[in-house]
């Protein structure tokens, strides 16, 4: 073979090497980006199989989890949209195959993140935000022909709530000049935007579908009244408190009831719940346990990694609950009317944690400058392939999507009605 030849295919494999081999297919690459003192922050890259020339040809969206807590390289890679699931097959629906996807464990602390003390961890949503502008800054640093590509954030539960106002900070630093991002929408998926209107519904809700009989639901409500009565007083904490106790209201007189999709088959529990419940943290155990053998084994050490996944995220929980009840109403107006963001916000219909009827309470109280027009908007089917896959209203760049045979995790119990959602917040 000539030097000419040699140089053109050593060129022809470079123009198709994005990365580097993980875990699993596809390239991948992955880093930390030091956010604070004391304060490592974890992103892992997978980038699109889409028949494209270029990767870059298809945008960027980054996944947040949960919890606060729960780790978006674990539950949102392995059990909802990466392309394998927790035993390792392939997933068919898996969102690389139209995108490239960015798993960011956020806030510090959650999965491979970490800090050296917990005097670093995050106590508020805007100190998340700012965290997660500085970890995405190192990852252009990094990567940057993915400077100028659309930029999306697709969030779950908790990392509904963060990724407010994340999308607001980062915006902010675009136009200041500060930082040079393509932030084009946010979908806001069984997020945890109204905390209280969600727990207050709780009673009704299992009512309705037979779980509990009226002395439940009595339970259940003066669970979620006492929550309000804190939450109303300003005592945030102790808002949180009663909020968790309210859950184990729930796992008595349900006698355990999933609370991420209430058809979910789980064994049933004569007395008291012992399992805490947190926003976006998957409850079967033995899910729980595979993944964590999964991200503390394999994964481990496929990334050369040295740190412990999951080991700081109780943590995390702890050090936010005086924030984990507070509302994002306000900062969605702002969201909606001081930016060009688009907007999504996706309920399923068998979600207990973050259930519908309070999703839907959370976004008519909203009081951008639009919502006045919200009422009259018609709702039409979310059709895919033919099939009623939820219903959709669209005003302007904001837009709701109730989804069908779907509960907390949309993407993994009805992915065809999420990609579909997915397309229309990508404009595709």
């Amino acid at each position: 073979m000539t030097t000419m030849k040699i140089v053109i295919v050593l060129f022809a494999i470079l123009a198709v090497s994005y990365g580097r081999q993980g875990f699993g297919p596809g390239e991948q690459d992955w880093d930390y980006v030091t956010v604070r003192p004391k304060a490592h922050m974890f992103w892992w890259l997978y980038f699109t199989t889409a028949d494209v020339k270029n990767v870059t040809e298809r945008p960027l969206v980054i996944w947040l989890q949960g919890g606060p807590g729960a780790s978006s390289t674990g539950f949102g890679n392995f059990a909802e949209i990466g392309p394998l699931d927790v035993d390792l097959n392939p997933r068919e629906k898996t969102w690389v195959k139209e995108v490239n996807v960015l798993f960011i464990d956020n806030p510090v602390g959650t999965g491979y993140s970490y800090v050296e003390h917990n005097s670093a961890l995050t106590t508020t949503n805007q100190q998340i935000a700012e965290d997660l502008a500085e970890c995405l800054e190192g990852f252009y640093r990094t990567h940057p022909e993915f400077r100028n590509v659309p930029l999306y954030i697709a969030s779950e539960s908790y990392g509904g709530k963060m990724a407010v106002d994340i999308a607001l900070e980062l915006y902010k630093r675009d136009q200041l000049g500060q930082m040079r991002v393509n932030l084009k929408g946010v979908s806001l998926i069984d997020s945890w935007l109204c905390p209280i209107l969600s727990v207050l519904n709780w009673a009704p809700f299992l009512y309705n579908v037979g779980a509990v009989d009226q002395e439940g639901y009595d339970a259940i409500d003066k669970g979620a009244q006492r929550t309000k009565a804190a939450l109303d007083a300003g005592q945030f904490e102790e808002a949180t408190n009663q909020w968790l106790l309210t859950e184990y209201i729930i796992m008595d007189v349900a006698k355990n009831v999933d609370f991420y999709n209430i058809l979910t088959k789980i064994k049933s529990r004569s007395g008291k719940g012992r399992h805490m419940i947190k926003p976006g943290v998957d409850t079967d155990l033995t899910d729980d346990e595979k993944l964590e053998e999964l991200m503390n084994g394999p994964v481990k050490k496929a990334l050369n990694l040295n740190v412990t996944w999951g080991a700081q995220s109780g943590d995390v929980f702890d050090t936010l609950s005086e924030d984990f009840m507070k509302s994002v109403t306000e900062r969605m107006d702002k969201l909606l009317d001081e930016t060009t963001v688009k907007v999504q916000v996706v309920t399923g219909q068998l979600d207990l944690i973050v259930d519908t009827p309070g999703t839907l309470q959370c976004v008519e109280l909203l009081k951008w400058s639009r919502s006045h027009e919200w009422k009259d908007v018609p709702r039409d089917a979310l059709s895919v392939n033919g099939i009623n896959e939820g219903y959709q209203k669209l005003l302007g760049k904001f837009s709701m999507y109730w989804v069908n045979r779907a509960g907390h995790m949309v993407p993994a119990d009805n992915p065809d009605a999420m990609l579909k959602i997915l397309h229309n917040l990508l404009g595709s």
